[in-house]
């Protein structure tokens, strides 16, 4: 079973993100956040909560691996960081996207098709 510093280590690769980078994000230095990458310092509170969002996955997924976030979830947590301005933009993009899909279905074309 995989500790709680491999699955750190692991969701930083998979997003490609640095280790300077996530150690600046957590306000750490390189070093430091090296330490915790492989084991050898503890994650705080502090840093779970900015991993979590960092890496768009619940608390528990990091330390314990029991939740695989949908793109639904990732979406509605990057969604509420949003200003509202941003926010419509996005909604707006929505309903444009749902009207070329409602298109296709009226045209015959599959719901699954993508377009080169």
């Amino acid at each position: 079973m995989k500790e709680t510093h491999d699955r750190i280590k692991e969701l930083r690769m998979q997003l490609h993100l640095s280790q300077e980078y996530v150690a600046n994000y957590l306000g750490l230095s390189r070093t430091s956040f090296t330490q915790l990458e492989n084991g050898n310092r503890k994650v705080t509170a502090d840093d779970l909560k900015k991993l979590s969002t960092l890496f768009g996955v619940s608390a528990d997924m990091i330390l314990n691996g029991n939740e695989l976030s949908t793109p639904a979830t990732i979406f509605a947590r990057s969604f509420d960081n949003l200003n509202e301005t941003d926010q419509a933009e996005i909604m707006n993009l929505i309903r444009f996207k749902e009207q070329i899909k409602a298109k296709r279905n009226q045209n015959g074309l599959s719901t699954g098709s993508k377009t080169v």
